[in-house]
């Protein structure tokens, strides 16, 4: 999937040699222009050192802040507000703003991202009503798990996974029971079925996770696999969408600057790819069941 991305980008640069690189530049160029700052203001605060000279100067970062949470928030639940994030991430902002210093010659947004990432990070986990030794159990657990399936070419017995784990079974059992409890979801949500597509409530769809289930994994697989093919079956102005979006990380409006077009119709674009894509994977797997 990723080399079909990789692939479209090539072949957009191939046919216009520089004119996509000269964009894409360009416009980061502008986005990062949003929150610089020059040499120029960093000295005049440091003159002054004025409470008005320090939120002028803070107030330049915001978008910095916005930007990084943003980004932190497509890989988080739909129930973390970005408006939170950026609250939180502005604190990080000021606690780096205050530990800064100018003369070490590196640039202030290089410093500051890894602490306005951190800071979020931190009031996440904060939040975070399951302790972070069992947080660290499952990352564990689910590591094991992934070696030896590997090793194995099937899911590994609960016997197998103690082993590995120096664990007795009992203990492992134990451990399953507490990284069980770690995972919320609502029964009542609605999504697809594998079996014949249907859309129908969590709770209709629970199965007993004992039971070992090899076509499970081998489903999986072909569907990875399908996702590569059916982003090839896209249309090239489609798959430089998905490319600019996913892979260079652009906006929306950015990809529109960079294609000559407007926002709404990027938008439109990019809706119309992820519709096709949808489409194409639950006609493939309705049909293979």
């Amino acid at each position: 999937m990723v080399t079909v991305i990789k692939n479209e980008l090539k072949r957009a640069k191939k046919e216009k040699p520089e004119v996509l690189d000269n964009q894409v530049a360009v416009v980061r160029a502008r986005r990062t222009k949003r929150w610089d700052v020059t040499e120029r203001d960093w000295s005049r605060y440091q003159r002054q050192k004025s409470e008005k000279a320090r939120k002028a100067l803070l107030s330049k970062y915001i978008p910095l802040v916005r930007n990084v949470a943003t980004r932190m928030a497509m890989g988080f639940p739909r129930s973390v507000e970005l408006s939170d994030l950026v609250s939180t991430g502005v604190i990080g902002l000021i606690e780096a703003f205050s530990n800064f210093d100018p003369d070490r010659g590196v640039k202030f947004e290089t410093y500051a991202v890894p602490r306005i990432r951190g800071a979020i990070l931190d009031e996440l986990r904060a939040l975070d009503w399951v302790p972070r030794s069992t947080r660290a159990k499952s990352r564990e657990i689910e590591r094991a798990y992934m070696v030896l399936e590997n090793d194995l070419g099937r899911p590994p017995e609960k016997t197998e996974l103690a082993r590995h784990l120096k664990l007795s079974l009992e203990e492992l059992h134990d451990a399953i029971d507490d990284v069980s409890g770690t995972g919320m979801l609502s029964l009542d949500e609605v999504i697809y079925r594998e079996d014949d597509n249907r859309q129908v409530p969590r709770i209709e769809t629970v199965i007993d996770r004992e039971t070992l289930s090899v076509l499970g994994e081998i489903e999986k697989k072909e569907l990875k696999s399908y996702l590569g093919v059916a982003l090839d079956r896209l249309t090239k102005q489609e798959k430089l969408v998905i490319a600019l979006y996913y892979y260079e990380e652009l906006t929306l409006k950015e990809i529109g600057e960079v294609m000559s077009i407007s926002e709404s119709r990027v938008s439109q674009i990019h809706t119309r790819a992820v519709v096709k894509l949808r489409g194409m994977v639950r006609e493939r797997f309705a049909l293979t069941g």
